[in-house]
């Protein structure tokens, strides 16, 4: 196992880890970064050099890798990989949690700094066991059994939807944590469209708030690991020139929280004789047909 020495970087979340060289990780190293990414949700690993097939390699270490369903890889990369380019519009300025419009987001996510700007560019991100933990009990219990639709919207594809619980429940730790972002979080599925909107917004500016966050100054060759369960990430877009990132992710479980308390909210001037009758899984049509327009 190796010797690994590591910073803390924030008290909300991250560490740096020195020490290891990913690309010969043994089975004792990677057991030992799953404990750390249990306490620190992000850790990042400096002057790295990973090929293509030493990072598919490491990531199937963690887990079985997703075949992302919408963003591109590199070209002539292999099909686990993902490659977002700045030139290309691969900049992800909105906070997000990585594919929460499927019914399985992944557990986490590997990502390889391939080339940066000199200033500028930096990844944020958010602890979202403590955007939960520190809101007052009433809107926890307000929360308790809500559920959200989330969509692939900004990656063109809105018919890719699902719906997770607001809170969720990390199957490892037991710990809450929130389950809603700016950038795939359409509404609340158990409100009105209004109170939807009031509620959400709160939400997604309460959970990114600054002192739930780490800003990471990036270096060619880090490696960051984030657990995608109870984190948000976004990137300051505030550079010129290109920036080059190679990410893989592992497969994704599929959220768990709290029974609903109340059924889809489906406005009384629709006519829905019953929540039953309405043809899609799990409501979507009663969703949809809810909004304004």
């Amino acid at each position: 196992m190796s010797d690994l020495s590591l910073h803390p970087l924030g008290r909300a979340l991250g560490a740096e880890i020195r020490g290891i060289d990913l690309d010969k990780a043994t089975g004792d190293d990677v057991a030992q970064i799953r404990r750390l990414l249990l306490d620190h949700l992000v850790l990042f690993f400096p002057d790295q050099q990973l090929s293509w097939a030493g990072h598919v390699a490491l990531g199937r270490k963690f887990g079985d890798l997703e075949i992302h369903p919408n963003l591109p890889g590199p070209e002539g990369g292999p099909p686990e990989m993902v490659e977002l380019r700045a030139s290309a519009g691969g900049v992800a300025d909105e906070w997000h949690t990585d594919v929460t419009f499927l019914p399985n987001p992944s557990v986490m996510s590997i990502m390889h700094m391939v080339q940066c700007p000199d200033l500028g560019g930096d990844t944020m991100w958010a602890n979202q066991y403590l955007a939960y933990e520190e809101l007052s009990d009433p809107m926890k219990d307000l929360l308790t059994g809500l559920t959200a639709l989330h969509d692939a919207t900004p990656h063109g594809k809105p018919q890719m939807k699902t719906i997770h619980p607001v809170v969720r429940t990390h199957p490892e730790t037991g710990r809450r944590s929130l389950l809603v972002n700016e950038h795939f979080t359409r509404r609340i599925v158990e409100l009105s469209h209004g109170e939807s909107e009031m509620l959400l917004g709160y939400l997604c500016d309460w959970s990114t708030q600054e002192r739930f966050t780490v800003r990471y100054r990036w270096t060619p060759g880090t490696v960051a690991m984030w657990d995608n369960r109870c984190t948000q990430h976004f990137v300051v877009h505030d550079f010129d020139g290109e920036r080059i990132i190679q990410r893989v992710t592992v497969l994704g479980d599929s959220p768990s929280g709290d029974q609903p308390r109340w059924s889809p909210y489906v406005s009384s001037r629709h006519g829905a004789a019953s929540l039953h009758d309405l043809p899609l899984s799990r409501h979507l049509t009663s969703i949809a047909a809810t909004e304004p327009g």
